[in-house]
C-alpha cells in the first residue's frame, strides 16, 4: 500500500511541475517553409533553392543566437541586462548584425541583404533588424526578419505591412541622426 501511494503521488507531482514547465519556441518545418514561400514571392527571379536556404538560415540562427547569448527574458529585459553589463550581446543591432552577416555570407545570386532601421521618435527608441528582398529590389520590396522583438523567436512580416516599425534603410537613418534631421 505504501509503495502504491508513493507511485500515485510521485505522478502526480511529476503532472503538476510538468504543467509549470516552459518549453522554448521551436521552428517547424511550416514556419521555414512558409517564410521560404513568402521570400520566392518576392519575384519571379528568385531561385526557390535560396529562398529555402535564407529562411532556414533566419529561423536557425535566430535560435542559435539566443542560446549563445542567453536570451531568457523578454527582450526590453534582456537590453537592460547587456546594457548593465549582465549579458554581452543581444541588443537589437546585435540581432540585425548577426543575421545580417550570416546571411551575407552565403552570397547569394537572387536576393540582396539589408540592414533596416525605424528610426527614433518621441515613444520609440531606434530599432534594427535584417532584411531580405529579390535582387535589385529595395529594402521596402522585401521581407523584415526580427528575432530581436519575440527575443530570439523570429518575426518576420512584409516591410510595408510591418507597421509597428517604419523600416528605412540604416545609411539614411544614420546620416538624418548626424544631421539632425531626426531630434531624438
Amino acid at each position: 500500500m505504501t509503495r502504491l501511494f508513493f507511485a500515485l503521488w510521485a505522478t502526480v507531482a511529476a503532472l503538476i511541475l510538468g504543467g509549470c514547465a516552459t518549453t522554448q519556441p521551436v521552428a517547424g518545418y511550416t514556419e521555414v517553409d512558409e517564410l521560404a514561400l513568402a521570400i520566392e514571392n518576392l519575384g519571379p527571379q528568385v531561385d526557390p533553392a535560396e529562398a529555402q536556404k535564407a529562411a532556414t538560415i533566419a529561423y536557425t540562427y535566430s535560435q542559435q543566437l539566443k542560446r549563445d547569448w542567453n536570451v531568457t527574458d523578454p527582450a526590453i529585459i534582456h537590453n537592460a541586462k547587456v546594457i548593465n553589463g549582465f549579458r554581452e550581446k543581444g541588443l537589437c543591432n546585435d540581432w540585425a548584425q548577426a543575421m545580417t552577416r550570416r546571411l551575407q555570407q552565403e552570397n547569394f545570386r537572387t536576393l540582396d541583404v539589408h540592414w533596416a532601421t525605424s528610426p527614433p521618435t518621441a515613444f520609440r527608441i531606434i530599432h534594427h533588424s535584417a532584411a531580405i528582398s529579390a535582387k535589385g529590389d529595395t529594402m521596402k520590396d522585401g521581407i523584415i526578419l526580427d528575432p530581436w522583438r519575440n527575443s530570439g523567436a523570429l518575426f518576420w512580416d512584409q516591410v510595408i505591412d510591418d507597421t509597428r516599425y517604419n523600416w528605412r534603410p540604416r545609411l539614411d537613418v544614420r546620416e538624418e541622426l548626424i544631421s539632425g534631421e531626426i531630434p531624438y
